[in-house]
């Protein structure tokens, strides 16, 4: 038999006091949050009889994961993130902010000030051997009329499946770069085609993910932010076509109209027009943003995100 005694009178007092809620100090609106989180958590404790050995484990899962620092990488894995872009569309939907390129998630592995050209950029460092990939599109309004001077900020993993950063093998901001669009909204740049990759098979995610009988792995994805003056930021990625994962990605960030067909090209006298040799690969894709006057809506969603020095 379960005993439940979350909602007597005596405990939803205890409850109040260590939210704080019983004192004048501190944060009214992360009072009202960690109430909320401890009457949810205990009555799932009951519901369910959470024995203490089981309490005990998932209090050192939440150390593993903060020690591993894969919390931002668990959010995504349990689908958490993709519902903060299925609630803020449905949101957007309800005041009809509908139209043009979806978003989809950001992900934990963004570093700001990553270097800024004109129109166009290379964002390897020539290092790796990977296939050489050139990248181009337009940015628009959503009655498809060129957005000059917005700024195309893109970044993605190598052919290992890490990020320059995180990983201390690749140089600083490599793979990384913002992109001023041109009169025409037009931005292009090389690179190099990434590789899909999953959640480090010895970590906390992972672990968790064997629990529930899933997988950890993502498809080769090229991550943006798009923002220009007078619109919406835009948060989102590109999923390559023929991907395995494609439409089995882990962090549920795959929409239709995010996938980019990815062509491969074994032309020699096609890649000699492009000063290089071998085989290459092009992507051609879009984006279309939605005006707004709100300057709260031109930038980006405030968050802790790392900072390149």
């Amino acid at each position: 038999m379960t005993v439940k005694i979350s909602q007597t009178q005596s405990v939803q007092q205890f409850f109040k006091e260590a939210s704080g809620q019983l004192n004048d100090a501190g944060n009214p609106r992360a009072k009202t949050l960690v109430r909320r989180i401890l009457q949810d958590t205990v009555k799932i404790m009951e519901d369910l009889n959470v024995s203490p050995e089981e309490f005990w484990k998932a209090v050192n899962y939440l150390n593993e994961l903060g020690s591993r620092q894969e919390a931002g990488l668990l959010v995504a894995g349990l689908g958490l993130e993709h519902y903060l872009d299925l609630l803020m569309d449905a949101k957007d939907e309800e005041s009809g902010k509908t139209g043009g390129t979806p978003r989809t998630i950001e992900g934990p592995l963004y570093v700001a000030g990553a270097p800024l050209s004109k129109n166009e950029a290379r964002l390897d460092d020539g290092s790796s051997d990977g296939i050489v990939l050139f990248m181009k599109g337009q940015v628009k309004d959503l009655d498809g009329n060129p957005v000059a001077n917005a700024i195309v900020d893109v970044w993605h993993a190598n052919t290992s499946g890490t990020y320059s950063y995180f990983d201390p093998a690749q140089t600083e901001f490599n793979l990384r770069r913002r992109i001023e669009t041109d009169a025409q909204g037009n931005y292009r740049f090389r690179s190099i085609v990434p590789s899909g990759y999953g959640c480090p098979p010895d970590g906390p995610t992972q672990k968790l993910l064997d629990q529930l009988g899933r997988h950890g792995q993502r498809p080769a994805h090229i991550h943006f932010f798009i923002s220009a003056p007078g619109y919406r930021h835009l948060t989102t990625q590109i999923n390559l076509s023929g991907e395995e994962y494609l439409h089995d990605d882990f962090a549920y960030a795959t929409r239709n109209e995010l996938i980019a067909e990815i062509r491969f090209f074994d032309d020699k006298a096609a890649a000699r027009a492009y000063g290089i040799e071998g085989r290459f690969a092009e992507i051609e894709f879009d984006f279309a943003i939605q005006s707004s006057g709100s300057a709260e809506e031109q930038k980006r969603m405030e968050r802790v995100r790392a900072l390149e020095n």
